[in-house]
This record gives C-alpha cells, sequence and structure tokens, in this order.
C-alpha cells in the first residue's frame, strides 16, 4: 500500500523483482525504468434523436503501455534467456514483475507497481565505442503489459 507524505520521493532509490517461470523471484538491478503508464480507451456515443448535440463518452478498454528496463552489462543471461522463452513460443513466458519505489534510506517500500503478465518484446544491447571514455555497456529490454496496477 501506498505511504503517503507532503513531499514528493526521490526517484532513484527502486527495486524491480521479476517472477521467475520456477523457483524464487530474481532481484535485478535496473538503472532505469521508463514507460509505466496505463489508459482507458474511450468510446464516444450518441443517439441520432438526441436532443444535444454533444457525444456522451463511455469507459471502453484499459491498456498499459510497454516498460523499458535498462542495466549495465554483468554476464547475467536472465534476460536473454526470458526473451528466448518468448521467442520460441511459449505462453509460459508471461511473468508478474514489481517495482517498488522506496524510501530515502531504503527502509521502507512506499509505493509498489505491478506489471502482470510481462514479456520481452525487445532487447537491445550496448553501443560499443573503440574510442574509451567513462561509459558503461548497458543493455536495454522492452516488456509488453497487459496490466499495470499501483499499491
Amino acid at each position: 500500500m501506498a505511504v503517503f507524505r507532503e513531499t514528493p520521493y526521490s526517484a532513484f532509490n527502486y527495486v524491480v523483482e521479476l517472477e521467475p517461470g520456477q523457483g524464487d523471484q530474481v532481484d535485478a538491478g535496473f538503472s532505469d525504468v521508463s514507460g509505466l503508464n496505463a489508459e482507458v480507451t474511450i468510446a464516444e456515443y450518441r443517439n441520432g434523436n438526441a436532443k444535444v448535440n454533444y457525444v456522451t463518452k463511455i469507459p471502453g478498454i484499459h491498456k498499459a503501455g510497454d516498460v523499458t528496463l535498462k542495466r549495465g552489462i554483468i554476464g547475467a543471461q536472465n534476460l536473454w534467456e526470458w526473451l528466448d522463452e518468448v521467442r520460441q513460443g511459449k505462453l509460459s513466458a508471461k511473468r508478474n514483475v514489481s517495482i517498488k519505489l522506496l524510501n530515502e534510506d531504503r527502509s521502507d517500500t512506499v509505493v509498489t507497481w505491478r506489471l502482470k503478465n510481462a514479456m520481452p518484446i525487445k532487447w537491445t544491447g550496448p553501443t560499443l565505442t573503440g574510442k574509451g571514455g567513462g561509459d558503461v555497456a548497458i543493455e536495454e529490454l522492452v516488456l509488453s503489459v497487459e496490466t499495470v496496477d499501483q499499491e
């Protein structure tokens, strides 16, 4: 359940938990999470004999946007293996993902977003350059999500 306070929470303390197909959940250290959103489509309706010149708006299907996760390349294969399950057409590859925003001292979860039936639809590898520099090799995973709930 979300924890209310007067001042906004910082956006840099969070945990992403990937529910595996089997066994315990996997905590993943991601540097960026973006695309958390939910929307409701609207159906517009008006009777031809209506006495007013405006439409009635009726809530329709709700949907969630794609969520993008980024992390430094650490040699872990779990994201690639998950993508491979989807590429093989396995319906069991859908997983629930939790994104937990933590307070500043990381002692408490202040809000949790639950992504239901998420599956990877795109993986992007790092941009590599021979010029050197201080950049870190980053991989990106885009998840298609059926619903987003907030607790």
